[in-house]
């Protein structure tokens, strides 16, 4: 049993070398509004400004890290230089609130929207649904490629004034993709085991500290189950991590689920991904955000009085009301 420690959505944490003043972060949520180009618009500028409000720390929506990749057609990117001045304008906007910006560096794979994909790939040639359709195994001189985008991303993302980097690794996107292995059928450094299967994640986080140092916040958000008979659970997630956490290529863990098969949870309540988050917790020293259905003021300071998690994310609740962050900080229920 994890023991009780006297913590609250005030007490500050540190993630790297950072601190942020609270542990009620923003989770990322896609807008759909960015331009064809992938560019942000206004409309990012005043939705992230108007929700930093009491939130210790924000995290934008995926940001594509290839035009290849994008996950729905009006997704934002970062995969070029014209990104840069648009973000800019929106992590300054954040900043003037005195609250740290993170940036979701993220891919696709064999999820990106086919709208504005031209060549659909995965680790291996294996397709979400008929929908999507069969994707390309990639080659390990394209995944190497995959890898300087990262880089180059996360050059960009300090440019833009980002205070961090998350690095999307769940919800079937392509790099859960490489850790799962109902998705992963290679036999070759980058499949095969469960340590092969993280070595994409692996050089893509080393690939990304190569531009920002360590000490820089670098942390991933994870799947921590594919809800299916052989697909990933907590245990298994969280051994896969240990050895990134030791090289100290990660600062945080953010614990979601599924996204790898069109299959939903069977019982969706508030809270209903702790006990995934805790498992993981057991296993990292790094701190662990849980996510999904949290709503209370009284649910969250449990949540961190008994050491389920580090911090806890919200996110419909702030699409509903962008106050809602700083009226539960204020709350005493």
């Amino acid at each position: 049993m994890i023991a009780a420690i006297s913590l609250s959505l005030e007490t500050p944490l540190a993630i790297g070398r950072a601190t942020i003043r609270n542990r009620l972060v923003m989770a990322p949520m896609q807008q759909y509004k960015g331009t064809p180009e992938g560019l942000a618009t206004e409309h990012h500028i005043q939705h992230y400004r108007r929700r930093a409000k009491g939130i210790g720390l924000m995290i934008v929506e995926s940001t594509a890290v290839s035009d290849n990749g994008r996950l729905w057609p009006n997704d934002i990117g970062i995969y070029s230089e014209r990104h840069v001045e648009k973000l800019k304008r929106v992590t300054d906007a954040v900043h003037a609130g005195q609250t740290p910006i993170y940036v979701q560096l993220s891919h696709g794979g064999r999820k990106s929207a086919p709208e504005v994909t031209s060549r659909l790939i995965a680790p291996s040639a294996i397709p979400y649904d008929a929908a999507y359709g069969m994707p390309a195994e990639l080659t390990v001189s394209e995944i190497e490629t995959m890898v300087e985008h990262y880089r180059l991303a996360a050059k960009r993302s300090l440019a833009a004034g980002f205070d961090g980097i998350e690095v999307h690794a769940a919800h079937g996107f392509l790099i859960h993709q490489f850790l799962s292995p109902l998705s992963n059928r290679r036999n070759d450094p980058y499949g095969g085991t469960p340590l092969a299967r993280t070595k994409f994640l692996r050089d893509v986080l080393a690939a990304i500290r190569s531009e920002t140092g360590s000490g820089y916040p670098v942390m991933i958000r994870v799947s921590s189950t594919d809800y299916a008979v052989g697909g990933l659970t907590p245990r298994d997630l969280a051994l896969m991590l240990q050895p990134l956490e030791a090289e100290g290529l990660i600062d945080a863990v953010d614990v979601s689920s599924g996204g790898l098969l069109p299959v939903e949870p069977a019982d969706v309540h508030p809270g209903y991904q702790l006990p995934d988050a805790a498992i993981i917790k057991q296993h990292l020293q790094v701190p662990v955000i849980a996510v999904g259905g949290i709503r209370t003021r009284s649910l969250a300071d449990r949540i961190l009085r008994d050491g389920l998690a580090d911090a806890v994310a919200i996110g419909r609740p702030l699409l509903e009301d962008p106050d809602y962050g700083l009226k539960m900080l204020n709350s005493v229920q």
